[in-house]
């Protein structure tokens, strides 16, 4: 079977007929044999794709999933391997894309506009506050050992030898049924006056540790070399850059994550590849006649140039002194459709949103994503030196 040149959409429509066939046989034989059965047919489609230089992410999961849901429960992940030298990966490596969402490594965060630190190193120290992020994903939501992402960052602009600076650092856990993927990161960006707006210019250096909980996973046959039965662990050193552009309507920036290619060994036989991933994000200020409401649209594209992901969002926000509310819908083509929802209480920013994939996943297994922003006033910028306010918040 060649895959060379076929559409992702085509490669999906010969495997269902193939799983439709196999899916009836299972119902003939044991229950496990037959889950077991099915995984390593999926096993040689994927080395399929994978000899073919090419990796498709197929919706056909799904349809298994249907059939044999609380199997593979544990088994949900969005991780991308990238076979080496050894083709011996545990088989929960092999479900890329659950949803038929193209898998990326890093998480997607539907509250990107008030997150850009967590993709643009170039973005700390913007605005003339200390600034605090903190948020909580929960994909999947209905599933057990579903993928649960905690996020903490916070930044701080600073004037040091006549120059505009930013610092930050960030942490992020991200526990995807038997995978707990850690990363915790340095920041610095270099802010330089242009064309009566602020360009930053930002390097993130950090360390990223992978494990794996092989003592929870439930085969049949523990000495296939093929599944490991251990708890694994690799780090390894993340480099990221990263452009970012504010003026005071609207802003824009690009940057390049894992650009350093890290390569986490687990254990002596398998091996995780973060591929680098490139981002690009604009946002507008739109003001509207009454003075308390702006439109507020942004965009986020992002892509490892194999696969691809884009959220084109909308808000409408109200803001009369310290009061702060708005709403929005958020797009992602092939993807989903968000709904967010957020204001200000007692100085803090809360925003909240669901995420639902137009996939043939029930609308109810939705994701949930709470976003919490804290800022307060600073004196670390010179007085009278091109102070800069954010247009987030104008």
């Amino acid at each position: 079977m060649s895959l060379k040149g076929l559409s992702i959409r085509n490669f999906a429509s010969k495997i269902f007929s193939t799983w439709r066939k196999e899916l009836k046989k299972c119902a003939e034989v044991s229950r496990v044999k037959g889950i077991m059965w099915l995984f390593r047919l999926a096993f040689q489609h994927l080395l399929l794709c994978y000899q073919a230089d090419k990796i498709y992410y197929c919706g056909f999961v799904v349809e298994f999933i249907k059939i044999s849901e609380n199997a593979i429960k544990s088994l949900l992940t969005r991780y991308l391997i990238v076979f080496r030298r050894r083709i011996i990966l545990s088989l929960t490596l092999l479900w890329v894309s659950v949803l038929g969402i193209r898998a990326q490594y890093d998480v997607s965060f539907s509250h990107y506009f008030d997150m850009e630190t967590s993709f643009n190193p170039a973005a700390v120290g913007k605005e003339s506050v200390l600034n605090v992020d903190l948020a909580y994903a929960m994909d999947l939501a209905g599933f057990e050992h579903n993928p649960q992402t905690m996020y903490a960052a916070a930044d701080v602009p600073f004037y040091f030898l006549k120059s505009f600076h930013g610092g930050g650092i960030q942490f992020i856990n991200d526990k995807l049924g038997l995978f707990n993927h850690q990363r915790i990161s340095l920041q610095y960006s270099y802010k330089l006056p242009l064309f009566g707006g602020r360009l930053g210019i930002g390097v993130q250096a950090g360390l990223i540790t992978e494990k794996f909980d092989g003592s929870k996973l439930d085969v049949e046959d523990s000495t296939d070399p093929a599944l490991s039965t251990a708890e694994l662990t690799g780090n390894q050193l993340d480099v990221c850059a990263g452009l970012y552009y504010a003026h005071k309507k609207f802003y824009v920036g690009v940057s390049a994550l894992h650009v350093n290619s890290p390569l986490v060994e687990l254990g002596e036989r398998n091996e995780l590849q973060i591929d680098p991933t490139l981002y690009f994000t604009a946002g507008y200020n739109i003001k509207l006649r009454n003075p308390f409401l702006t439109i507020k649209p942004s965009v986020l594209l992002r892509t490892d140039l194999v696969a691809w992901r884009a959220d084109v969002t909308g808000r409408l926000e109200y803001k009369h002194e310290n009061k702060v509310m708005y709403g929005g819908v958020s797009y992602s083509p092939t993807n989903s459709v968000t709904v967010l929802l957020g204001g200000m209480f007692h100085g803090i920013m809360l925003g909240y949103s669901y995420e639902i994939y137009t996939s043939a996943i029930n609308p109810g297994n939705g994701s949930h994503e709470l976003f919490i922003g804290y800022q307060t006033d600073i004196n670390l910028i010179k007085k009278g030196k091109n102070k800069h306010k954010s247009v987030r918040i104008l």
